[in-house]
């Protein structure tokens, strides 16, 4: 039982991440086609502003938590994943200097690099996490002791390309949407503008990708019924995203549900395992093999991590309601 609720609370996290700065890595993906001043620049730094720094929070509690639940698991991911790790390290580290050094120096061209540089590694970054979990979708190859032997070429399959590219469109809809909910007219009506036509982009890769994930041989891990339903969830979540642009508040919501469904897709695949061995059906690393050495220690890092969570929830909904405010367009473009 220990063993799944912690899988639980991994997919939880994650999950959050993907939602949270999920919409900080898709404005900065779209910034390029909405914002066309240095006001406009501006005003989608000023709605991540308070946030971007909290919303990372989840992606190193959900690795510090995967480290103490499933040790050997952390171990194994790292052991395949290193390179993109550091990459997303490095991405990790741009976003935050772009977003820092952007207002040291009162100048359009200094303003125009750090803004290019804060896309640039945005839209990046948000591709290797993509790759990174189609591969763990797809399965990798595990030898010698659950140890990924492969190469980093490996890595970049057709599938977990597809899923990147997946990743990179979802989040850039997720964000020109939370842009358009944000910043006033008449700002928020380009980005509903961009974000119509982005949908039918999404809605082409996803219905490509999952075709090639329903593909995938899974051997004695399918489970058809409970995937099908999730499928059709994420349709319909898409489909609300459509039907609400109008409607900026409805439209993130929808967007958040569709996001949702294609972690839960990814986790209901995954389950037990948290490194599959490719191909899919041949066994890998599961929750059960991967956790600490007693169940005493399982059990305390499942209590301490729960509570984490609770205050971690706790802070984003107080920053939430205190500093969502809308945000006017000005000539300065400053964000601080």
């Amino acid at each position: 039982m220990l063993q799944q609720t912690g899988f639980f609370v991994l997919a939880f996290m994650f999950t959050a991440y993907v939602l949270l700065d999920g919409y900080d890595l898709g404005i900065a993906a779209v910034a390029p086609f909405v914002a066309t001043t240095r006001g406009e620049r501006g005003a989608l730094m000023r709605a991540i502003g308070p946030f971007w720094n909290g919303n990372e929070v989840w992606l190193i509690a959900a690795g510090a938590s995967l480290f103490g639940l499933y040790p050997e698991a952390y171990a194994v991911a790292f052991s395949g994943f290193y390179l993109p790790f550091i990459v997303a390290l490095w991405l990790l580290m741009f976003r935050g200097i772009a977003i820092e050094l952007r207002e040291s120096i009162d100048n359009d061209l200094w303003h125009t690099l750090w803004d290019a540089l804060f896309t640039l590694s945005s839209a990046a970054l948000t591709i290797v996490f993509g790759v990174a979990l189609g591969n763990l979708v797809r399965g990798v190859d595990l030898r010698h002791g659950n140890y990924f032997l492969g190469t980093f070429g490996a890595l970049l399959n057709p599938f977990a390309l597809g899923v990147g590219i997946l990743a990179l469109a979802a989040l850039g809809l997720h964000g020109v949407v939370y842009a358009a909910m944000r910043i006033e007219e008449p700002f928020a009506t380009r980005c509903i503008a961009v974000a119509q036509r982005l949908w039918y982009a999404v809605l082409a890769i996803f219905v490509a990708v999952t075709g090639a994930a329903f593909a995938i041989d899974h051997g004695a891990d399918v489970r058809p019924v409970l995937s099908g339903i999730i499928t059709l969830l994420g349709f319909a979540a898409l489909i609300a995203v459509r039907g609400s642009l109008r409607s900026p508040r409805r439209a993130f919501l929808a967007s958040s549900c569709f996001l949702t469904t294609l972690m839960a897709a990814a986790a209901a695949t995954l389950f037990p395992y948290l490194v599959p061995n490719y191909p899919r059906g041949t066994g890998g690393l599961s929750i059960y093999d991967a956790g600490p050495s007693s169940t005493a220690a399982l059990a305390t890092m499942t209590t301490v991590i729960v509570v984490a969570l609770v205050a971690l929830l706790a802070y984003r909904t107080i920053v939430a309601v205190r500093m969502t405010r809308p945000i006017r367009i000005d000539d300065e473009g400053g964000y601080g």
